[in-house]
């Protein structure tokens, strides 16, 4: 089968296995690079396959040696279809856990539910025991609660119609978008998609199995942004369901003394996501320029291993601020950074684009998530889109 990509307006339908394999394999050299730290053994990361969640896997692995149960809701090849790119992801991830002679499961199945919740405390007692690392790292448009109600996300504002400039990805225009407020039902369904609920049902169901140390570590993935994303984002629905997610920390902390509940505020990073956000393309187009010129840009992967060897797993303690928060944005938030971005932002137009927004960049991170534009890999070749799974739970 020769897989080529398939762009279909902010999302590709199709992924290549070994582009998703080479860029599991290229995340984990940089990771063993940034060296060992005293940290987890034992992990479970929910949401494992793509993005912050398989970037906290890898460096669990490469920085701290751990055993890792993983949960993901992925998709296998089926005939003329291929993979989802979690899916490849997985496999190689896999493949190097086995080769290291670390211990490495996937459940595949929705993180959502009681069963998947109920699978995983079994196959941690099993296998594990208990775990000391918990990773909440779900991006899903839609929830399913205990009760049966479905809940789905939206991006909107909650105060009054927001319109503001906007990239075009398909044809790399600059436009104006106008983005409407949500109905109180809208932001109630976001938050329950998007806020902290789930993250505190995982935590009260392991606490209640039993199978978390003492001092267990919980983190839960974040982003706030600049003020210049605030209508749409932070003071908007998604805002919203994270602002119920630092309650969320609070609460975990009290109700389980001895498990340590942390947000890392994470920076601004190209996601399927957030391809479909007004607004935020371009801000993110903007600040990979500005980033890369002054010598502070971070990937997925360096950001995580960043993370793990010099914030969380440190001889003081984590690094917080005073809201309880890791701050992996403090290069994104940096004052003159942020000048830099809002002179180029008010600049930019659709004749200056590429002056002004680090396009190129923007689309490479777009398809290296789909295993794509990788330059020593022919993708004219036939390759099995069929990839097998060793130590997967479906």
């Amino acid at each position: 089968m020769i897989i080529e990509p398939k762009v279909r307006e902010y999302i590709c339908t199709t992924a290549h296995p070994q582009g998703c394999a080479e860029s599991v394999r290229n995340q984990a050299d940089y990771a063993c690079k940034q060296g060992m730290v005293n940290g987890t053994k034992k992990a479970l990361i929910i949401g494992c396959s793509t993005g912050y969640g398989l970037a906290s896997r890898i460096c669990a692995l490469e920085n701290c040696g751990a055993d890792t149960l993983g949960i993901m809701f992925e998709r296998q090849a089926n005939g003329r279809r291929t993979a989802t790119p979690g899916w490849y992801n997985t496999a190689e991830f896999h493949r190097l856990a086995s080769g290291k002679g670390v211990y490495a499961k996937t459940i595949n199945g929705d993180a959502f539910s009681k069963e998947i919740k109920e699978k995983a405390i079994e196959l941690i007692k099993q296998d594990l025991g208990k775990v000391d690392l918990v990773v909440y790292s779900l991006a899903a448009p839609r929830r399913t609660d205990a009760e049966g109600k479905t809940w789905s996300s939206c991006l909107k504002t909650t105060d009054e119609p927001f319109t503001e400039k906007s990239l075009d990805l398909r044809n790399n225009e600059i436009t104006e978008k106008t983005v409407e407020p949500a109905t109180e039902e809208e932001v109630l369904s976001t938050v329950k998609v998007m806020g902290g609920e789930d993250w505190a049902d995982w935590i009260d169901a392991l606490k209640a199995a039993d199978v978390l140390t003492e001092n267990a570590v919980t983190v839960a993935y974040s982003y706030i942004g600049p003020e210049l994303t605030y209508p749409i984002y932070y003071h908007g629905t998604i805002g919203t369901a994270k602002q119920h997610l630092q309650k969320t920390m609070s609460e975990i902390n009290q109700a389980h003394p001895d498990v340590r509940a942390v947000i890392s505020v994470n920076k601004g990073l190209v996601t399927q996501a957030s391809a479909a956000i007004p607004v935020v393309p371009l801000y993110f187009a903007i600040l990979y320029k500005v980033m890369k010129r002054a010598g502070n840009h971070e990937n997925c992967i360096q950001q995580i291993a960043r993370l793990f060897t010099q914030k969380l797993y440190t001889p003081e303690g984590f690094r917080t601020d005073e809201n309880g928060f890791i701050r992996m944005d403090d290069y994104e938030l940096l004052p003159e950074i942020q000048e830099e971005v809002k002179k180029c932002w008010k600049a930019v137009t659709t004749d200056t684009v590429n002056q002004y927004c680090d396009i190129d960049g923007y689309w490479e991170d777009f398809y290296h998530m789909f295993g794509f534009h990788y330059s020593d890999i022919d993708y004219t070749q036939d390759v099995d889109a069929n990839v097998e799974i060793n130590g997967i739970v479906m």
